[in-house]
């Protein structure tokens, strides 16, 4: 019997191989889709997390983590939609109009998916207009918006007013380097948060 304890082992050490080989035991086996993606991947994805905010491990570790945790989902995803298993939230996320960082927007997108949310990146650059496309057509119910100067940061509020004028009802959530939880009080988000590992934990708050 596959121990879905060694999948998580896997996700924490960033073993791909591992990660694909354990989830394509536990289907043969006929272990139910959403325990492997609770018990495995979402339990190892929530292990890093904890010690990402404890500094035990920095961004090399995640990354390698979020890996291992996509090649896995790759062969889970056809199960979990087969067993209409439903994700927790969806989260529509992008870096601000004029700024195109997207290091730490790229580790909140991997981090959120492995705790269960659809993600929709729509990248750097992104205009409020895209914004507002996207959160209408999807149908998100969480906006993640990043700026990494303080040059791009007023976009933000612009942003925020353009959604609200458009009348998304989507909980808006903010960070990067510059970003505080003054200004996000200041231009009236929903949420802040200071790393990746914080985001997730506030996206589930937002959702609950």
């Amino acid at each position: 019997m596959t121990d879905l304890k060694s999948l998580a082992d896997a996700i924490i050490k960033g073993n791909q191989d591992a990660a694909k080989t354990i989830t394509s035991s536990a289907l043969d086996e006929a272990i139910a889709a959403k325990d492997i993606l609770d018990n495995g991947l979402i339990a190892g994805m929530n292990v890093i997390g904890e010690r990402f905010k404890k500094g035990e491990v920095f961004v090399p570790e995640v990354l390698f983590a979020a890996r291992a945790m996509k090649a896995a989902m790759e062969i889970l995803e056809p199960a979990l939609a087969k067993a209409g298993v439903k994700p927790i939230g969806k989260f529509l996320i992008g870096t601000v109009q004029g700024d195109i960082h997207d290091i730490g927007k790229n580790l909140v997108a991997m981090m959120l998916k492995g705790a269960g949310f659809e993600v929709i990146d729509l990248g750097v650059d992104v205009s409020p207009e895209k914004f507002i496309e996207n959160a209408k057509s999807a149908n998100v119910s969480l906006i993640g918006i990043s700026a990494l100067l303080t040059t791009t940061m007023p976009g933000m509020e612009k942003t925020l007013k353009a959604l609200k004028e458009a009348g998304i009802s989507a909980k808006v959530m903010i960070g990067g380097a510059p970003v505080t939880q003054s200004y996000a009080d200041k231009i009236g988000a929903d949420g802040y948060a200071a790393d990746a590992a914080s985001a997730v934990d506030l996206a589930k708050a937002l959702v609950a």
